[in-house]
């Protein structure tokens, strides 16, 4: 990942997390969200099934802020961004979501807060999935 062309965060082998503050979002969900994605078995084990966390590869997380998951399409032709945490609040949650990750010994890399980025992946799969705290889906 880029901020005016320089590095700011790069893995090898792990999850690519975007992560999006709702305005409702507290402490306990932060903790709920780490303590699932790193612990979610989505890596295959030797049978090509996917029963291994993060934790059992050591794998490695870039986690970016990333307000537009809050986006409401719904109605008219412009998202309404009116469920996303203000900034200040929203920065707050999201380092704290990569601190408690490092904290459990996850090599994590990150964004720049509100900056504009240019994100590379090669999703592996494709495996793709959404975790929410709220449990709305």
């Amino acid at each position: 990942m880029t901020v005016d062309n320089q590095i700011t965060g790069e893995i090898q082998q792990g999850f690519l997390i975007y992560v999006g503050v709702e305005k409702n979002d507290t402490q306990e969900d932060v903790n709920y969200m780490v303590e699932k994605i790193i612990h979610l078995r989505i890596f295959e084990d030797q049978d090509g099934k996917m029963n291994r966390s993060l934790m059992d590869e050591a794998g490695e997380i870039l986690c970016i802020s990333q307000f537009t998951l809050l986006g409401d399409c719904r109605k008219g032709r412009r998202p309404s961004f009116s469920e996303a945490k203000p900034p200040g609040e929203a920065d707050a949650l999201y380092r704290q979501f990569v601190e408690m990750c490092r904290d459990k010994g996850i090599h994590t890399q990150t964004g720049v807060f509100q900056a504009h980025m240019a994100v590379e992946s090669v999703n592996d799969g494709p495996v793709t999935m959404l975790v929410d705290s709220k449990k709305q889906f």
